[in-house]
């Protein structure tokens, strides 16, 4: 399995992981960046702090990405997560994948985001005018 994944405090490289994805064989290549957005129901946010129990987090990590590979004949997969504090606009995950074709780089990386959320502990407490709140990071 050709895969990348990396839970870390430091500010996530776009670039570098598109770079990293592309390859000759790869004609469907599908990206997901998650930002940090400026309100969540109706409440101005102010900023995220995500914390993540690391070695439990890149288990399941490995495991989705062990999934994805049984599931569609994709090439490559990558998973990058943040943790600590982010402001608007900051990117908390990337999710790359490479197949030949297109449908099965889109259906494996929707579910790898999808799963994420369900399954893998990251939590995230969201600042507002009001005060903060602790929740899963991926509801």
């Amino acid at each position: 399995m050709n895969t990348q994944i990396l839970l870390s405090a430091q500010t996530l490289d776009i670039q570098s992981c598109i770079d990293w994805i592309m390859s000759p064989e790869s004609g469907g290549i599908d990206v997901f960046i998650g930002t940090v957005r400026n309100a969540t129901k109706g409440k101005k946010v102010l900023k995220l702090d995500f914390e993540a129990y690391e070695p439990m987090a890149i288990s399941e990590m490995n495991k989705i990405v062990g999934q994805a590979f049984e599931r569609w004949p994709i090439q490559k997969i990558l998973i990058h997560h943040r943790t600590g504090l982010l402001q608007v606009g900051e990117v908390p995950v990337i999710i790359a994948v490479s197949a030949a074709h297109r449908d099965a780089a889109f259906d494996a990386c929707r579910y790898i985001i999808d799963t994420l959320k369900q399954t893998v502990p990251i939590w995230k407490k969201e600042s507002f005018d009001d005060g903060d709140v602790w929740v899963a990071a991926h509801p």
